[in-house]
């Protein structure tokens, strides 16, 4: 019998987390440690922003390294995971009558990606799948579209939504460690809806530091996904770690559905050596 699958948010942050050992990083390890190993994994990256709905479906998508301005240690850096036709198009049924289309050779994994599944799953043995974020629609089109999602669970599928809640890159400020007030008081209103009522996330376009907290929508519309399977499965998500960053981005991540904390499945490798992530200023990065 399939294991049903928790499904997830987590706030991604910089690239560089790739390569670093921090308290967030160490969550996202304790997560794959605990959790049941999935038959596939769809991530819903910030980084595929575009003019549809669509799952890549191609047997080995390639590794894209989408961002400029960091060391060569990260361009080096590769999660040859393989792809899965079968699941995609069972994806693309699933969300039916809504559209999702079959990409077999345009994307693969961008670094909202790989970023995390290298502290996740870092042997990159189990087969990844990213589903696009549609441009064109609004928060409420992405909880419906997760909510359709919803059984893909119970085939031993994980979804991950992979962005920031707070992620304004113009108000970076590489000295702080926390979050501004502004960013600490919206991702607080977030948390009250996630693990309250994650089907009413679209009210927080309402809240005074929306402006300031989501400049862009890319990286808060994977956040949707799992308020979408929270409405299906009739339960609110957990956070299981918060926090701030450079002033303007928020790592806050949650969880749906329990992890049994076994610690059992032995498959964590230890992240690289890495260099000093201030060596770029962010301001000149597009994380």
């Amino acid at each position: 019998m399939t294991a049903r699958m928790p499904a997830a948010f987590i706030g991604h942050g910089s690239p560089m987390n790739t390569l670093e050992d921090n308290r967030f990083t160490a969550a996202w390890r304790a997560l794959g440690q605990d959790m049941p190993r999935p038959r596939a994994i769809l991530c819903v990256s910030a980084h595929w922003f575009i003019h549809g709905s669509a799952v890549t479906a191609m047997p080995q998508p390639r590794v894209i390294h989408d961002f400029y301005g960091f060391p060569p240690e990260l361009f080096a850096f590769d999660y040859p995971a393989p792809g899965s036709p079968e699941v995609a198009r069972e994806v693309a049924e699933v969300v039916r009558p809504a559209y999702v289309g079959l990409d077999e050779d345009s994307w693969g994994l961008d670094h909202g990606t790989w970023s995390v599944l290298a502290h996740v799953f870092p042997r990159a043995d189990i087969p990844v799948l990213q589903l696009s974020i549609h441009g064109g629609e609004g928060i409420q089109y992405h909880v419906d579209l997760g909510a359709r999602l919803a059984p893909l669970r119970e085939r031993g599928i994980f979804i991950v939504g992979s962005g920031n809640v707070v992620h304004n890159l113009r108000r970076l400020d590489r000295r702080r460690d926390g979050a501004f007030d502004w960013g600490e008081r919206f991702d607080a209103q977030v948390q009250r809806v996630m693990t309250t009522d994650p089907s009413g996330l679209a009210a927080v376009e309402r809240h005074p530091d929306y402006a300031a907290a989501v400049p862009t929508p890319e990286h808060f519309l994977p956040l949707a996904y799992l308020a979408g399977l929270c409405r299906a499965a009739g339960e609110p998500a957990v956070p299981f770690i918060e926090g701030g960053v450079m002033g303007s981005l928020t790592m806050t991540s949650y969880l749906l559905g329990a992890v049994p904390r076994t610690g059992t499945r032995g498959d964590e490798e230890g992240a690289d050596a890495m260099p000093d992530p201030r060596r770029v200023p962010p301001e000149q990065t597009n994380i």
